[in-house]
């Protein structure tokens, strides 16, 4: 696989993270316990032509019931992609993919508004793919994301997966049970999400492989780090996880306390959905953090730290759950990144370990087996395969590799069935 890297670099550009923060402002956190939600339906069918016309595909978008970040009732959306080398006249899936979906910033990156470069990558391996939108996408764009807050986003794409399969199934298509739990940064943070939630609400959900890559799993220890080191290359991410906790945890803390002066449009400009993520670091946010935040959040002793410290740990995801001990995990992480500590890894993989989990952190078939945690702790340069890729980046490039791997194994296919080049990924 090593002389593909090269051709999978577009697909690992659009795998690195963009922005999308939360406000409470316009989120109805009324109790809507009495709300009857309508039944899951496909609002759009949609035929895709890719690689030059050598594969198809239709992607389903669909709107099924789930929850918002406070835990009231919310329709939301996402898509279902099935190649044509599976269909409703016997031609039976291999099984799913639930593909939780990496930082967003503008409305139309989400699944069911077409951004779907990376499960069509999948369009060739006789498995359907499954991406939910997320809380403040899609049919909720009006809404503000619950940016990085795993519960909210797990229940999503899990809701999105139980909808999926009866809709799928009212079609007429059947598929086996592979199921592969699969996301890079924020949906890595989601993949490991699903998993607490399917341990504490869905037994009869078995996850075959979950391949996790560059996750923020222990958001306080995230912001740790930032606030020691006062930097970041992707300083949007860390105003959006202050922002997005504050808001849909009810903190109540005032902007005016958190930024600098001249920094208070920020999150007027995050929530717009209009701007690209590289717009927003490259041009609008200094990555220098002293230049972003005001001196208390820098202050571990602060009132206002340790206030958002606190609210950090209720959604921590290295605490307070017990793994299903059938589980299968590959988690992947850059030690170099500069966007999502690689902290983030080891202390996943300790908590996993403390579980009775065995973690083993060399690439051997071993990982294939229950209870077995396989840490893939990269550490390729900044810019190795570009000048314009950093190492959170290039540590979605080994993801998408992991997840080829994986795949290949329990298909029990020698390699990648096909390799994206760059022109196929700008044709998605």
């Amino acid at each position: 696989m090593k002389k593909n890297l090269i051709l999978l670099v577009s697909l690992m550009m659009l795998l690195s993270t963009g922005v999308v923060t939360t406000s409470c402002s316009d989120n109805d956190d009324a109790n809507g316990a009495s709300v009857q939600l309508p039944a899951a339906r496909i609002t759009e069918t949609i035929s895709k032509s890719i690689r030059d016309g050598k594969a198809k595909a239709t992607v389903y978008n669909f709107e099924y019931p789930s929850q918002d970040p406070f835990g009231n009732p919310v329709t939301l959306s996402g898509s279902i992609i099935v190649g044509d080398e599976v269909d409703a006249n016997g031609k039976k899936a291999a099984g799913t993919v639930l593909y939780n979906h990496f930082t967003v910033f503008q409305k139309d990156q989400c699944p069911s508004h077409g951004d779907l470069a990376v499960p069509l990558v999948v369009v060739g391996s006789k498995m359907i793919v499954v991406a939910a939108d997320y809380y403040g996408f899609g049919v909720t764009e009006d809404k503000d994301q619950a940016y990085c807050i795993p519960s909210a986003n797990a229940q999503a794409s899990v809701d999105a997966l139980i909808a999926a399969r009866k809709l799928l199934k009212d079609k007429g298509y059947t598929w086996d049970d592979l199921l592969f739990n699969v996301g890079y940064s924020q949906g890595g943070q989601t993949s490991v999400g699903v998993l607490r939630l399917l341990a504490q609400k869905y037994p009869d959900i078995k996850v075959t492989h979950t391949i996790a890559g560059g996750g923020p799993y222990d958001i306080g220890e995230t912001y740790k780090q930032f606030i020691d080191k006062k930097e970041s290359t992707m300083p949007s991410t860390v105003i959006s996880s202050v922002l997005s906790f504050n808001e849909f945890f009810s903190m109540g803390v005032n902007y005016a306390d958190v930024f600098k002066e001249d920094m208070l449009n920020i999150p007027n400009l995050l929530l717009s959905k209009e701007y690209k993520r590289s717009e927003m670091d490259d041009t609008k946010i200094p990555h220098d953090l002293t230049k972003v935040f005001l001196p208390d959040m820098f202050d571990s002793n602060s009132d206002l730290s340790k206030k958002f410290m606190a609210t950090f740990e209720k959604d921590n995801l290295c605490s307070g759950w017990t793994p299903r001990s059938t589980e299968r995990i590959t988690l992947v992480h850059n030690e170099k990144d500069g966007c999502v500590p690689y902290a983030n890894a080891t202390k996943m993989a300790k908590y996993f370990e403390d579980k009775g989990f065995k973690v083993d952190r060399k690439s051997t078939d071993n990982r294939y087996v229950d209870g077995k945690v396989f840490l893939c702790n990269i550490s390729i340069s900044d810019g190795v395969l570009s000048p314009k890729l950093g190492a959170h980046e290039e540590g979605a490039l080994q993801f998408a590799i992991e997840f080829m791997t994986t795949t290949c194994h329990y298909l029990g296919l020698k390699d990648w069935w096909y390799y994206p080049s760059a022109k196929d990924l700008e044709d998605f």
